[in-house]
């Protein structure tokens, strides 16, 4: 998931309250994995006997609190971090959900396996990809002091070096998932890292022997275990990931690459029935990739968010002008009506990508990536039928303004891609001008009031996009007519052979 830099949200007493409701609960499940720990250790019976033990229902107790004070400090954290994410249910069940069956598959194949066979880097690499680095990191922490209360919970005669080994090197091999696998885009890449935490966790398992002899066949199952734990840790997110993206529609580079794969259902619709408008996107696209890196967002998303940003132009394609083959059915129309079109492909757009089932934020910035900009040519054509005033609200977009960082990249490229298009004139000082001219006019008409973006930042996308767009409509050299070309070849071979005769 992305999370995106948006104008905070204000928080009101229902939010407090849903939002520690959703922790109780999580706080409830975790103390469920816990009594599950003790089932597949002791079995029913005997986990019944341990627990009301003289001693061990103290341990029991501390166990439950432990946990309880563990969920306090993700809140503390989500709330103080990043609270416009914690605002949302659905992103508490992904980060606990995340946990909580990391801790079920790590116990099942700790107590059935071994415990350096754990698949401890899961956790970790889940909320790498399903939230972010920062909070990925954060969760690591929390997933492995859990994980080391349940064993001190199961430990008949006191806590051993094992657990304390295992603690520490699920600890640091996850941190250091986190940093192999972060950015990386290939699945077969992740698959390859796998095999490289696995080598830290073989070297562990050899030093928790070294006051033993072991025979070749133990030093075939520490080495086993130790591999076991990194494949499957990068196999089960591969396998685990898909069904977290679909069940809370959670964005990542991998389904960012699918939703832009030119064979998806609704670009190749695009490509059939709006062509223009589809290569005015992979326009966009390139460009606002480009703006994506100069500030710091993500570029694949940028990229995901231009090719769907006019996605509602399918429901309507000949009346926009990249889409018309000569005839133009607005001329046939009134101002009023060719606006009431033209602005309409906003909010299709949101609810077509909606419909599909794809990511928020692109239904978000579909609807958003004309804020309340007025539609100037509709506009003006009104004001030459009338001798009164018109307001311009009836001639311009509804909005909302763009909320996101992205939301505004994506104004931006597509107001200057199309301004530079229309422009005969194509000098990088002439695009210069141009986009300076837009992003004027975009924050003049207070189009960013919304979004956290900065002026510095600003400046950076007005960079990027005069560097692409003078890139892409660069001047190119004026090739000679081919009857002329052909005419002076035959000249020139014609006077060679008077010159040998």
């Amino acid at each position: 998931m992305f999370y995106q830099n948006k104008k905070h949200i204000e928080w009101k007493k229902k939010n407090y309250v849903w939002s520690i409701l959703h922790f109780a609960l999580h706080w409830l499940f975790l103390s469920l994995i816990a009594a599950f720990a003790l089932y597949i250790n002791f079995g029913f019976t005997k986990a019944i006997d341990f627990i009301t033990g003289d001693q061990t229902y103290l341990k029991c107790i501390f166990a439950v609190i432990a946990m309880l004070l563990m969920c306090f400090v993700v809140y503390l954290y989500l709330y103080f971090e990043c609270r416009d994410y914690l605002i949302k249910g659905k992103n508490i069940a992904v980060f606990f959900f995340v946990i909580e069956l990391s801790m079920i598959i790590c116990l099942v194949m700790g107590r059935y396996v071994g415990i350096f066979a754990r698949p401890s880097a899961l956790c970790a690499l889940l909320i790498l990809l399903l939230v972010n680095k920062r909070t990925a990191t954060f969760a690591n922490f929390i997933f492995n002091i859990l994980m080391l209360l349940t064993d001190i919970l199961v430990a008949k005669d006191g806590v051993s070096i094992q657990v304390i080994g295992q603690f520490v090197t699920g600890l640091s091999i996850s941190h250091l998932a986190v940093y192999l696998v972060d950015n990386v885009g290939s699945r077969i890449k992740v698959f390859g890292m796998g095999f490289i935490i696995s080598l830290p966790i073989v070297a562990m398992g050899f030093v928790f022997h070294l006051d033993q002899s072991i025979n070749i066949y133990e030093a075939l199952e520490i080495v086993l275990h130790g591999f076991m734990s990194g494949i499957i840790s990068v196999v089960a997110l591969m396998a685990i990931l898909p069904i977290f993206e679909y069940l809370f529609n959670v964005l990542t580079n991998y389904r960012l690459a699918e939703i832009t794969d030119h064979k998806s259902k609704l670009i190749k619709a695009m490509i059939t029935e709006a062509s223009g408008t589809f290569q005015h996107s992979i326009v966009v696209a390139t460009l606002a990739e480009t703006c994506a890196t100069a500030i710091g967002e993500n570029p694949l998303l940028a990229r995901a968010a231009a090719y769907y940003h006019d996605m509602g132009k399918l429901k309507q394609p000949i009346y926009f002008t990249e889409n018309q083959h000569g005839y133009n059915p607005h001329d046939e129309l009134t101002p009023e009506l060719s606006t009431q079109i033209i602005r309409a492909h906003a909010k299709d757009g949101s609810d077509l990508i909606k419909k599909y089932h794809l990511p928020t934020i692109l239904a978000d910035v579909a609807i958003e990536h004309h804020g309340t900009l007025p539609i100037q040519y509709f506009y003006a054509k009104a004001q030459k039928f009338t001798d009164g005033e018109l307001d311009i609200k009836d001639y311009s977009y509804p909005g909302p303004k763009p909320s996101s960082k992205i939301a505004a990249i994506i104004m931006l490229a597509d107001g200057g891609e199309a301004a530079v298009r229309a422009q005969k004139d194509r000098t990088p000082e002439r695009v210069e001008a141009v986009i300076k001219a837009i992003i004027d006019d975009r924050m003049k008409l207070d189009q960013f009031s919304n979004c956290e973006i900065t002026m510095r930042e600003i400046e950076l996308i007005k960079e990027a996009l005069v560097y692409g767009l003078s890139d892409v409509y660069h001047s190119r050299v004026q090739y000679p007519n081919k009857k002329d070309k052909s005419r002076n070849l035959f000249a020139s071979s014609k006077e060679n052979k008077n010159a040998k005769d």
